[in-house]
């Protein structure tokens, strides 16, 4: 059975839906959890510890610890050689 989604197109659809999660679940814990301290994204920029801080915070911080390792595989498996090994 082929699906029409191809490998690119299916991990780049899970990173976006799992960025959004981190953002939904920022925002949440923004608006239910009182007494939060305002985060800091790379402990350089505060966010204001508001629900829209939140998720801004866990939306960005999962999009870099994903996107980072998601950009080296794909230059490490463009510049790969096949026939070396």
């Amino acid at each position: 059975m082929r699906s029409n989604v191809g490998g690119r197109r299916f991990v780049l659809g899970l990173y976006a839906l799992l960025v959004v999660v981190a953002g939904v679940a920022g925002f949440l814990t923004g608006t239910f959890v009182s007494g939060l301290s305002a985060p800091r994204f790379l402990f350089l920029i505060p966010f204001p510890p508001t629900p829209v801080g939140f998720a801004a915070y866990g939306a960005l911080t999962l999009a870099l610890v994903l996107g980072l390792p998601l950009v080296l595989v794909v230059f490490v498996s463009e510049r790969i050689d096949d026939d070396a090994v």
